[in-house]
């Protein structure tokens, strides 16, 4: 059925209930939600308990939050017009909050899907829960949770950030991420399980709507949650300034919304206001463009056979690149101006200038196109600017550089080494930890 039809037969999609269950070691959350007349879903989050003493009130309103934005993933189905809030009460400020999230978080979904909603008319939120939270907000916070994927760019903000009070957070852990930890050198790693309900995979087995929806927003919640449960100040994400640059020109969709500075500072209002704990939501890397990530990143060695970025690869054993999307493309562009193409072969296990069958990938990327891949990738100026370096080098030069000099010209007259986004919430104790290492490997380099 399409859109229309879907919302027309299933127009009540329900927040129900949320439980905490105390398991011997971890709690295990549990939410309900329902789409009147055709199922319920009971998706799971487990985190590991502490020793930290947490007020049982602001637990179950952290718990109901992480609820409100795994409902999303349950939503887009049937995109059910009327969505109703049992599980407990937030007021119509908050309301428009999450709707604003909601629609530019689904905005890839509905391109996608050919979707053409207007913002007012998704959906109606109503709030039937009268379940209001009498939370203590005296606590005080130490030290941070960084949070880990397993790409270069979690990598860099664990090296910069050695030697600090550290715990390192994931969820559902793989090989890349946990070796990547380890890599590093450090000991404290908090694993997180997050289970999709199996009849959301089942619906959309049958043909029901299915598309991106903003993973990162569920991060920012658990993160919270898991800084709150760990006693921690900071959370730290490793999200660049390049994110915040849409996927389709002259529109807000963005692969990257709840990754983007607006979403960040969205967060951050939000807690501040109604979560009110010592605690804030950051990315270290966001004065940074992937560029100057991957500039970095490409002194970091230990972690060259280590990291991973490739979403394909990630369902192989062992996790590889797959060096067949634009994902793995667009890795190999932003390192390959700094690390020479011997290494760059050993790393993705072949030269991906070569693979002539991502061509258009290519075009998409370096911006010949009206839209990027949905993909967590950089933006079209930055990797015009790194195939360029790579061109200027000389020499032969492979089918998709040789495509590039042929048929557009090369950019070499911004520097992108040079840049800083000075549009950030990180604080200044960390902002002096990458300038610093920026200078040093700039100086490096240009050496």
């Amino acid at each position: 059925m399409s859109f229309e039809e879907l919302r027309i037969k299933y127009p009540n999609f329900v927040y129900e209930k949320y439980e905490i269950n105390e398991l011997e070691d971890k709690y295990e959350l549990v939410f309900t939600f329902s789409i009147t007349g055709l199922t319920e879903f009971k998706p799971v989050v487990r985190l590991p308990k502490t020793d930290k003493v947490i007020d049982r009130e602001m637990l179950e309103y952290l718990v109901f939050h992480i609820g409100l934005i795994e409902l999303v993933s349950y939503f887009k189905c049937t995109c059910s017009p009327n969505v109703e809030i049992k599980a407990g009460y937030i007021d119509n400020e908050q309301v428009e909050w999450f709707r604003k999230l909601y629609y530019y978080g689904l905005g890839e979904f509905m391109y996608v899907n050919n979707i053409n909603c207007p913002y007012d008319d998704l959906m109606n939120i109503t709030v039937s829960s009268n379940r209001r939270f009498n939370i203590n907000t005296d606590y005080t916070g130490n030290g941070n949770m960084i949070a880990i994927g397993g790409g270069k760019d979690s990598c860099v903000s664990l090296n910069l950030l050695k030697g600090l009070d550290n715990t390192c957070f994931m969820i559902n852990p793989k090989v890349p991420g946990i070796e990547s930890v380890k890599t590093a050198g450090y000991n404290q790693l908090y694993s997180i399980e997050r289970v999709i309900d199996k009849n959301l995979i089942d619906l959309n087995s049958k043909g029901y709507l299915n598309g991106h929806t903003p993973f990162s927003a569920a991060v920012a919640f658990i993160s919270y949650l898991s800084a709150y449960l760990n006693g921690r100040k900071y959370i730290v994400l490793s999200n660049e300034g390049s994110a915040n640059e849409p996927t389709v020109l002259g529109t807000k969709i963005n692969h990257q919304y709840s990754k983007t500075f607006e979403f960040e500072s969205d967060f951050n209002n939000y807690t501040k206001k109604y979560f009110n704990l010592d605690i804030k939501y950051f990315s270290l890397l966001r004065c940074l463009s992937e560029f100057q990530i991957g500039m970095l990143f490409s002194q970091y060695k230990d972690f060259h056979h280590v990291f991973k970025s490739c979403n394909v690869g990630s369902k192989s054993i062992p996790w590889k690149w797959c060096c067949n999307c634009a994902k793995c493309l667009f890795v190999y562009i932003i390192l390959s101006p700094f690390i020479p193409k011997e290494e760059m072969v050993s790393i993705f296990g072949e030269d991906m200038y070569e693979n002539e069958s991502l061509l258009n990938i290519f075009i998409e990327l370096c911006g010949y196109s009206d839209k990027k891949p949905f993909e967590c990738v950089g933006t079209y100026s930055e990797v015009r600017y790194a195939v360029s370096l790579v061109i200027n080098k000389g020499g032969e030069l492979p089918f998709l550089l040789k495509y590039f000099k042929d048929n557009y010209p090369l950019e070499l007259e911004h520097d992108f080494r040079l840049d800083f986004n000075d549009e950030n919430n990180i604080p200044d104790e960390f902002i002096n930890i990458v300038k610093q290492e920026l200078d040093r490997v700039r100086g490096y380099i240009n050496d």
